[in-house]
């Protein structure tokens, strides 16, 4: 294992160290973990907080700050942050007009943001839970119950995040979240594993010529493998597995001010004639460079379904440690949308 590290045990205590010295304008809490805007809690303006593992730079840390998150909760590298960091942290940031919790789709994020969701409502603070699940690879995998969460969460914290700002109530940014959930979809690619510090040696093994389609996050395996082919293959392959997608229907569990209710939400399909956000992201060892070439292939298959994008985000925004790969995210976008997604933000790992 060759790492940028000193001891295993406090990687991640070291790098949000480095967080803090580097970016003033965030406070960064260490017993437990959370970070969170200095400025909070903003009057009069909803918190949008998230988490997960650490390793997955720069979300959600690097997304904290105006027209974003107000707070975020790393834990430990690919493992999920427990319940009193997520309830600490909506204490230091919450106005009085509520929290919403952006949660990825991963079995242990789902459970303690739930723990957290209950500890924050016993404080009487206005709280919910809005479940990212985008990834149209799998529909269960190691980490999940239903499709994982991933680029589109991104997508979802610039997005809810500027409503917030801008002044949506609790409700109005939860309906936000969820919509944007309905209308992003997924599918990631991986080239090479990538090494947890304290596992020491990769998590999965690929040959020379191999590739992994629909890869998760985590590492997690995908639908497939198969030899590497030209870029412009994988990337169509890609794409229609997002833009073919059918409707997806499942079950989440959200809060209702006093308990847990299910409520049952529908994807809705890509279209002739829909505008789309796209992002091509890098998980971590793709060079941006090769991301163009991404960007070109999809922008024609895209153009081939009568699909038109219209903003793009390109670049290494939600990694897997050195993992060599890319994922794939297109959200459908109607005009909240595109206002909110062109809303002013200032974050370190985000700003326009």
């Amino acid at each position: 294992m060759k790492k940028l590290i000193n001891d295993v045990e406090n990687v991640v205590k070291e790098q949000l160290e480095g967080m803090a010295l580097a970016h003033p304008e965030l406070t960064v809490k260490f017993e437990p973990y959370y970070v969170y805007r200095s400025d909070a809690p903003v009057k009069g303006k909803v918190a949008i907080i998230s988490g997960g593992g650490s390793g997955h730079e720069p979300m959600h840390g690097g997304f904290v700050g105006k027209g974003m998150l107000d707070g975020a909760c790393p834990g430990e590298v690919f493992t999920s942050p427990t319940p009193d960091q997520m309830y600490e942290c909506a204490k230091a940031v919450d106005s009085g007009e509520g929290v919403l919790f952006i949660v990825k789709n991963y079995t242990g994020d789902v459970m303690n943001f739930e723990a957290a969701a209950e500890l924050v409502a016993s404080e009487g603070i206005k709280v919910q839970n809005i479940l990212i699940d985008d990834d149209v690879a799998v529909k269960d995998s190691l980490y999940t119950a239903g499709r994982r969460g991933v680029g589109t969460t991104v997508l979802a914290e610039k997005i809810v995040g500027a409503a917030a700002e801008a002044g949506y109530n609790l409700e109005k940014c939860s309906d936000l979240c969820r919509k944007v959930n309905q209308y992003g979809r997924s599918f990631g690619v991986a080239l090479t594993s990538c090494t947890v510090p304290a596992a020491g040696k990769p998590t999965f093994e690929l040959a020379e010529d191999e590739v992994e389609m629909g890869i998760g996050i985590h590492g997690e395996p995908g639908t497939h493998r198969m030899p590497i082919k030209p870029i412009d293959e994988m990337t169509e392959y890609s794409a229609l597995q997002i833009i073919d997608d059918p409707a997806y229907t499942r079950t989440v569990r959200e809060w209702d001010g006093s308990d847990w209710a299910e409520k049952k939400l529908v994807d809705v399909p890509f279209a002739k004639g829909d505008k789309v956000i796209a992002f091509v992201n890098s998980m971590g060892g793709t060079p941006v460079s090769e991301l163009y070439t991404i960007y070109k292939k999809l922008d024609e298959v895209c153009k081939d379904k009568g699909i038109t994008i219209v903003r793009n985000l390109i670049g290494p925004y939600i990694t897997s440690l050195e993992m060599q790969g890319f994922s794939i995210t297109l959200l459908k976008a109607d005009d909240e949308i595109l206002k909110f997604w062109d809303a002013p933000v200032k974050t370190p790992g985000l700003t326009w």
